[in-house]
């Protein structure tokens, strides 16, 4: 599991400017697939070789200064709580405010580690107002211009100085992992009360009622379930982008330690900015994923009204369009067990080992029905394919220029490939190598 690293702060300090300038410094963000394009405000690193998830907290909605004050705090009291690395950015050139002092305060009090900046350090002239910082009764505070790069590596260094090791995810091989996911009160402990047949979760009609993660194991006679109920964090009064965005950090946690993620979908509310994000993680992280339209008893329905909400889901959320959907109802207990039969059958799909001579017995009728397009002028052959590793099934094919298959080539070969070896409902790895 990736420790995160969130940047917090006033408005207008610079947040977005210096996680676009940290990325830009990156060793490599780490996402399988490029050509996916979706609105995060985080991406996952490697520095060094060590991986850790890089939060923006910049999001703040058009609200009187009072109300922007109380997201902030909200912000920084979320990054205490979430946050294994906290970077509090100031304004160099303003100077301290009350408001700095006071979430200061907050953040010292908490023990966490904290690399404190002062921005838009842009000369030689500015570098004598960091001192003004020290005031508050910091240690040490970095001066940097993140508009223009200075400083910034000196800032990664401070990162990396405070940041923990990736924490390993419990092995428990006899369980599978099941992360159920959502906004809040699209019904996710309802859900998962019915699944196990007892109050584990509590429900309420109150969005947030569930604060934190709790694990919940679960036998049956056929199986050993171990399922995480993700809280859904806001706030109980007015929803902020804040806390849409810590309800990302928490769902980046659980994702990463689940075999089956399952995201669980209001059928009343449709897909919402929220779930089209935490589909954009289940699939960064290739994860099984089951798609979960509850409160279906309180949609009016058709004959044919199933097939148009799931065509209608996988248009909105293509990223995942290889997820099987279900429609329940947690409240009557509507085609709630089939969401055990579900996991089951994912999971073992995305452990299937298929043989060298198996896949390059489809491999080669797939390659030779459409042909990948010339790099530089050269012909683009692949010799063979082989499985190199499970969940998710990944595979490894051998070419003369790597380079030189596109993307939507890749595509392609993913979807043909997934659908003649009977992958269809799991996502997978294609790697290209050259053949020494």
């Amino acid at each position: 599991m990736r420790p995160i690293v969130a940047i917090v702060g006033r408005p207008n300090v610079g947040k977005s400017t210096l996680f676009n300038r940290i990325l830009g410094r990156k060793k490599a963000i780490v996402h399988d697939e490029p050509g996916v394009t979706r609105d995060l405000n985080f991406a996952d690193m490697e520095e060094f070789g060590r991986p850790f998830t890089l939060v923006d907290t910049g999001g703040f909605e058009t609200v009187t200064k009072d109300e922007i004050l109380q997201q902030v705090r909200d912000q920084a009291r979320l990054a205490i709580e979430d946050a294994d690395v906290i970077v509090f950015v100031m304004d160099g050139r303003t100077g301290p405010t009350g408001e700095d002092r006071e979430l200061v305060q907050m953040i010292r009090k908490s023990g966490k580690n904290v690399v404190y900046v002062a921005n838009k350090i842009d000369s030689e002239m500015l570098a004598s107002c960091v001192a003004e910082f020290y005031s508050m009764g910091i240690k040490d505070v970095l001066g940097v211009s993140a508009e223009h790069g200075k400083g910034v590596n000196e800032l990664i260094d401070a990162i990396m100085e405070r940041l923990p090791e990736a924490q390993p995810v419990p092995e428990d091989t006899d369980r599978i992992k099941v992360a159920i996911l959502g906004r809040p009160n699209a019904g996710k402990s309802s859900l998962l009360n019915r699944i196990i047949g007892r109050p584990r979760a509590i429900v309420s009609a109150v969005a947030g009622t569930t604060r934190d993660a709790v694990d919940t194991p679960y036998d049956t006679q056929t199986g050993r379930y171990l399922f995480i109920d993700t809280a859904g964090i806001r706030k109980k009064s007015k929803i902020s982008l804040t806390v849409e965005t810590y309800s990302v950090m928490e769902a980046i946690r659980s994702i990463d330690k689940c075999d089956v993620a399952i995201l669980v979908i209001d059928a009343k509310d449709g897909v919402k900015g929220q779930d089209e994000k935490i589909a954009g993680l289940i699939e960064d992280r290739k994860k099984c994923c089951i798609l979960i339209v509850n409160k279906w008893d309180l949609v009016e329905k058709e004959t044919s009204t199933a097939d148009h909400v799931a065509d209608a889901l996988k248009a909105k959320l293509p990223f995942i369009a290889y997820a099987p959907v279900l429609f329940t109802s947690a409240l009557t207990g509507q085609r709630v067990p089939k969401v055990i039969e579900k996991i089951d059958e994912i999971f073992e799909m995305s452990r299937r080992r298929i043989t060298t001579s198996q896949l390059n017995s489809v491999f080669e009728p797939i390659a030779s029905r459409h042909r990948p397009g010339s790099f530089k002028g050269k012909e683009v052959k692949f010799y063979y394919i082989t499985q190199s590793a499970i969940q998710p099934p990944t595979f490894v094919i051998f070419t003369n220029i790597p380079e030189g298959v596109d993307d939507a080539y890749k595509r392609y070969l993913s979807n043909s490939l997934k659908e003649a070896i009977g992958l269809d409902d799991v996502p997978i790895k294609l790697f290209f190598r050259p053949r020494h």
